[in-house]
């Protein structure tokens, strides 16, 4: 029997069914995601390399191992101007070219995976700043998965609330899973391997219940995408009072 999809659309538009079987097949193997790192500390003695790079890596081999197409973004290697201005703000075709080269990457992903430590209860002001250099419409409708890590024993779990927030508003929404990392330099060698490979198997676990529902959430939003049956609500392309409620007598 086939599975019917109803999609819900403004009053004006005649809400539209698909047949599933018609939509173009995906598979998780097919899909392209970004792990972005949400730091540019160079390292912090003792530690030989930036815990965040070994997060990192540790989630960029597990997509590995299942033969995922990911790539990393590390802020280090985007050069930014000490004035803030944002790639949607340079005139077509004047943006730097290491800003374009990843708003294109941004734009063919299917999902993400922010990497942050915590600081002051929030997210990696590094990553913050990154991720504001790109408009939401390249980021939406695509799913996130929040990775948070620490030196101490919280594991960045209060930077992961305030993510939950600002991932929502950027258009890649977090699925419900997370991954906190306490101790991360005991957890993860620079390479991203583990330390103890007694513990890998429970890592790969708590790892991957997260990362899977990322690939399941990515698979569903990159079948929508490709359905031409589908409306999808256009994002805000040119004033903040786009997203205003109705006044009265309007």
């Amino acid at each position: 029997m086939c599975a019917l999809l109803a999609v819900f659309a403004p009053p004006s538009i005649h809400t539209q069914v698909i047949h599933m079987n018609s939509v173009p097949k995906t598979s998780a193997d097919s899909l392209k995601l970004l792990v972005f790192i949400g730091t540019v500390r160079e390292s912090t003695p003792p530690r030989p390399a930036r815990l965040g790079l070994r997060v990192a890596r540790a989630c960029e081999q597990w997509f590995q191992q299942r033969e995922i197409d990911i790539q990393m973004v590390d802020p280090l290697d985007i050069p930014m101007d000490r004035v803030f201005k944002p790639h949607f703000s340079y005139a077509k075709q004047k943006a730097p070219a290491a800003l374009d080269s990843l708003a294109q990457k941004i734009e063919s992903a299917d999902g993400f995976v922010m990497v942050s430590p915590e600081y002051n209860h929030a997210m990696s002001p590094a990553l913050a700043d990154l991720l504001n250099h790109f408009g939401s419409s390249l980021f939406a409708y695509k799913p996130s998965a929040i990775v948070t890590y620490s030196a101490g024993q919280w594991g960045g779990a209060r930077a992961a609330v305030n993510m939950r927030t600002f991932l929502s508003e950027l258009g890649c929404l977090p699925v419900s899973a997370m991954v906190h990392v306490p101790h991360a330099d005991r957890v993860f060698e620079s390479s991203g391997r583990f330390v103890d490979d007694g513990q890998a198997q429970a890592w790969n676990g708590y790892i991957g219940r997260t990362l899977e529902q990322l690939i399941w959430w990515a698979t569903a939003a990159r079948l929508q995408r490709g359905s031409d049956a589908v409306i999808a609500p256009g994002p805000m392309t040119q004033a903040p009072y786009e997203r205003d409620a109705p006044q009265s007598g309007e």
